[in-house]
């Protein structure tokens, strides 16, 4: 689906049954969906695009630069919606980077440890509130999206959770890490078990590792391409569906809609409601 004839990015494609959470490291991103709503974004904003009864949308990578690379850096994280949420109305939160709080610490070395919170809290930093009908909306899921910074050498202790609570850490920047003892080279997963805290001894080079957190929802997940339901019959029905109402339509021009050059970050929801960045 990476294509585009005169810009890279995915041009308009369906969802249904999810959310997806796009937390854009550097780079921007034109959006445009099929309830006419638009945004472009980037540079550390995140959007909370909550697909319910479907949506269809296009995620386009604007050439900003015309005399020089244009690279993106992005995680768009893939969040299942309980039963009761999967047929919502579809909608999207901004969250401006202005507005997601990052939670600091040093070691007895004075090496520091950053925490930028996308979903769940820490200490005394809370991170905006999820959409209402999103599992991350309830206490108990326990949710949490961060990155985590760590300076050269820096140690600090990732915070233990309840039990039940399931913990991936993902070290997608730096040399060499300890977890918990255990040395972790870069680009490697690691699956936290139980709910105890857990240490973390970073090498000679700075590093950075994602935080995915939570409670499994507890109900049958069944996945066909961008469709993620409860059972099977519910999959063959969001394919008729797409098939016969392609989610409200498409409102545009094309299938791979970029918005001017001049526009700066903003956001126009599908009620007309429109955003400006916030810094």
């Amino acid at each position: 689906m990476y294509h585009g004839l005169e810009v890279p990015g995915f041009p308009g494609h369906p969802h249904r049954g999810f959310e997806t959470v796009t937390v854009v490291r550097r780079g921007f991103i034109d959006h445009a969906d099929s309830l006419g709503a638009a945004a472009r974004y980037g540079a550390g904003d995140v959007q909370w695009l909550t697909t319910g009864q479907g949506i269809v949308h296009a995620e386009m990578f604007p050439l900003l630069d015309p005399d020089a690379p244009n690279p993106v850096e992005l995680f768009q994280i893939w969040l299942n919606l309980p039963r009761a949420s999967k047929l919502v109305a579809p909608h999207f939160s901004m969250f401006w980077r202005a507005a997601i709080p990052t939670w600091s610490t040093k070691d007895d070395a004075g090496r520091q440890a950053s925490v930028r919170l996308v979903a769940g809290q820490i200490g005394d930093q809370r991170a905006p509130a999820p959409p209402p009908d999103s599992w991350a909306s309830v206490a108990e899921a326990e949710l949490a999206i961060w990155t985590i910074a760590l300076e050269p050498g820096a140690r600090w202790t990732l915070p233990g959770v309840n039990s039940g609570v399931h913990r991936d850490l993902f070290f997608f920047k730096g040399r060499d890490l300890r977890v918990d003892g255990e040395v972790v080279a870069a680009n490697h997963g690691i699956e936290l078990r139980g709910g105890a805290p857990v240490q973390l001894e970073n090498g000679a080079e700075p590093s950075e590792l994602l935080l995915l957190q939570g409670r499994p929802i507890g109900e049958p997940v069944v996945q066909h391409g961008p469709f993620v339901m409860n059972s099977r019959a519910e999959i063959q029905q969001a394919f008729a569906d797409y098939h016969d109402t392609r989610f409200g339509g498409w409102p545009w021009p094309d299938e791979a809609p970029v918005h001017a050059r001049t526009q700066g970050r903003f956001a126009r929801h599908a009620d007309g409601r429109v955003e400006q960045a916030s810094d």
